[in-house]
C-alpha cells in the first residue's frame, strides 16, 4: 500500500524521512541547476538525481550526500551539464542509511541546449564490464572516439563517422579486457579531447 505525505510517496505508514520545502531548475546556458531545500532530515544517506529518458523512464544522472539526521535547513546543488534541449523532467530519489527511499515530485524545464565541444566523464566509473560515454559537438563534422591503453595502443573505436551537431551516448563493453587505467579521446575537426576511465574486474 502507498501513502502520500506532502512531496513524497512513501512505501509504508512511517515519519517521512526528509522535509522537502523547495526543489526548482533553471537553465544556465546549457546547463541545468538543479536547487532544494530540506527543513529537517532524518537518517538521509544521499539524493539520486534522475532525469525523465527518450524513453519516458527515469534514470539516475547522480548522486549528492545526504546530511544524515538534522533539524537544521540544507542547501542541495546539483549542476546537469548534459546541454539536452527541450523539455525536461527532473526528480530527486532520497535514500536512507537502511535502503528506504522516496521520490520527490517531478520539476519541469525548457532547456535550451546550448552545445559546446564537450567529452564527459564515463558512467559509471569505476566499470565492469560496460560504461556509458556522452559527448558533444556544436556543427556537423566527422567525428571519431576512439579507446586507448596506457601505451598508446588503439584498443576499440567506438565511433568513425559524419555527425550531426548534438549531444551522443556511446555504450563501450570492454569485456575482453584486462583491467586497469583506459584513455578515450574524442575529435572533431580541430577539437581533440580525452578523458581516463577505470576498468575494474
Amino acid at each position: 500500500m502507498m501513502y502520500y505525505f506532502d512531496d513524497y510517496i512513501v512505501s509504508d505508514l512511517s515519519i517521512v524521512p526528509v522535509e522537502l520545502t523547495s526543489f526548482t531548475a533553471m537553465d544556465n546556458n546549457g546547463e541545468i541547476e538543479l536547487k532544494w531545500t530540506t527543513a529537517t532530515e532524518l537518517n538521509n544517506q544521499m539524493f539520486e538525481i534522475q532525469r525523465r529518458n527518450e524513453d519516458n523512464q527515469f534514470a539516475t544522472i547522480g548522486y549528492v550526500e545526504g546530511n544524515g539526521t538534522s533539524a537544521e535547513p540544507h542547501n542541495y546543488t546539483y549542476i546537469d551539464n548534459a546541454n539536452i534541449s527541450g523539455t525536461l523532467y527532473y526528480r530527486l530519489k532520497q535514500v536512507d542509511f537502511g535502503g528506504m527511499y522516496t521520490y520527490s515530485d517531478e520539476v519541469k524545464i525548457e532547456a535550451s541546449g546550448v552545445l559546446t565541444f564537450e567529452l564527459e566523464q564515463n558512467y559509471p566509473n569505476p566499470f565492469n564490464p560496460s560504461t556509458l560515454i556522452a559527448y558533444s559537438i556544436p556543427q556537423e563534422g566527422f567525428v571519431s572516439l576512439n579507446i586507448y591503453n596506457l601505451l598508446g595502443e588503439k584498443v576499440a573505436t567506438l565511433v568513425n563517422s559524419i555527425q550531426e551537431a548534438g549531444r551522443y551516448e556511446v555504450s563501450f563493453d570492454a569485456s575482453s579486457l584486462a583491467s586497469g587505467i583506459y584513455v578515450y579521446s574524442l575529435k572533431s575537426g580541430s577539437s581533440l579531447t580525452s578523458r581516463k576511465m577505470l576498468l575494474m574486474k
